[in-house]
């Protein structure tokens, strides 16, 4: 661990809806390097958002801490994290926050002045999400500048959000990704429950928002000769023009099957772990966790091409950019059953070897511990814009990072 010597902090997870996990990649990240940090000695507060759900005051060793939140899309978020942070200001001090979502940066400054040291997981590039509208979009470009100023340390989970920090800010970033669980065996007995065989299904999981693509993987699917079905996993709660829209398409082609949302875990895994191919249309985010759990069990991926899907499948990836490229994946994976088969099992190794919770909360658990020393990346920049706008790579040329995201990649190579 660099040299330093591990020892027990107080550390807070600030800015998710906490645990257990029930909605997304955040949620996820919390409980595996929630747990794993408790396992290694640290006191680990996790903040949730309350629910009807029975509160538990403690989840796998995790202290929990239930505060209410307004339900409105634009504040449901900040909302809670102010009354988490209002909560960190009169109880106990922790050494260490880690603030998900670069949304909640405005209440960084707070969290310092408690004397906790801070690092912000910056996510994707939430202005580029179509949810968002000009105010939205505009205040989450502020909140990166915010980040970027006031943060002691600032996480990226994926080399091209590392890229972008550094050509827009000047400022070097924690690349710390996420991982997965790895399914050499999966079981296929609850597909009966949904008239699903293995092997026979493609399948998408996804929120139905605009930069997740379904509704091109829908249209394409329609517009193929594919015989096998596609199965849409997901939900919307705040895009239902958009729902409609692939609702539509779906209701006309009784090859798609939309199931909404599947909250079963164990169904669930087996749904990735069993399908033909999994069609993964996200396009702003970093290394995003779904994509994650298809390569983890086993599954042959056809990725929406930009620079953060390449990234994670490699060689092993099948790409689409319109309508037209999906069905022609789609069709070459049908006809090229073993092939499309190998590439699954490929890209499931190089999840098992890149993509480790273990590894992640190292990474997570060194960082807290030069942050309780003193490291802090305040003062490197002043949050200020490269005029010169940031374009993501893409195409399959390799992609390159720079500062600390760069060492990492070659220490962990």
């Amino acid at each position: 661990m660099s040299g330093i010597e591990p020892r027990p902090l107080r550390i807070a997870l600030v800015g998710t809806r906490g645990v257990p996990a029930a909605y997304g990649g955040f949620e996820t990240a919390v409980e595996e390097i929630g747990q794993r940090l408790v396992a290694k000695g640290h006191e680990v507060t996790v903040y949730c958002r309350t629910t009807s759900a029975p509160k538990q005051k403690r989840y796998l060793g995790m202290r929990l801490v239930h505060l209410p939140a307004v339900k409105a899309k634009t504040v449901e978020t900040l909302s809670h994290t102010a009354l988490s942070v209002l909560h960190m200001m009169f109880t106990r001090r922790n050494d260490v926050a880690f603030v998900f979502n670069a949304a909640n940066s405005p209440f960084v400054p707070f969290i310092r002045a408690r004397g906790t040291s801070s690092a912000v997981h910056v996510d994707g590039l939430e202005w580029k999400r179509g949810k968002w509208g000009k105010t939205g979009r505009k205040y989450y470009r502020i909140a990166e500048e915010l980040a970027v100023r006031h943060a002691d340390a600032l996480i990226s989970d994926a080399a091209g959000i590392a890229d972008y920090y550094d050509h827009e800010f000047g400022i070097p970033t924690e690349l710390l990704t996420y991982g997965t669980k790895v399914l050499r065996a999966p079981a296929s007995d609850r597909l009966a429950e949904l008239g699903l065989e293995p092997g026979r299904y493609h399948l998408v999981v996804a929120r139905f928002e605009p930069e997740n693509h379904v509704d091109i993987i829908v249209d394409g699917y329609h517009a193929s000769d594919a015989t096998l079905p596609l199965v849409v996993v997901g939900s919307a709660p705040y895009a239902a023009a958009y729902t409609e829209r692939i609702a539509d398409t779906a209701a006309s082609d009784d090859r798609i099957r939309m199931l909404g949302g599947v909250w079963d875990q164990e169904q669930l895994d087996q749904l990735y772990a069993n399908a033909l191919t999994y069609l993964h249309g996200h396009s702003v985010g970093g290394t995003n966790p779904s994509l994650l759990r298809a390569m983890g069990a086993g599954t042959a991926v056809i990725a929406y091409d930009v620079v953060f899907n390449r990234e994670v499948l490699g060689e092993d990836g099948r790409f689409f950019s319109d309508a037209a490229g999906v069905s022609l994946q789609l069709a070459s994976a049908e006809a090229l059953v073993e092939e499309t088969d190998d590439l699954g099992v490929n890209l499931r190794e190089r999840a098992a070897g890149m993509y480790d919770w273990d590894i992640v909360t190292a990474g997570y658990e060194e960082l807290a511990m030069r942050l309780a020393l003193g490291h802090s990346t305040r003062g490197v920049s002043k949050g200020k814009r490269n005029p010169v706008s940031w374009e993501p790579r893409t195409g399959s040329g390799p992609v390159i990072v720079t500062g600390r995201a760069e060492a990492q990649i070659e220490e962990n190579s």
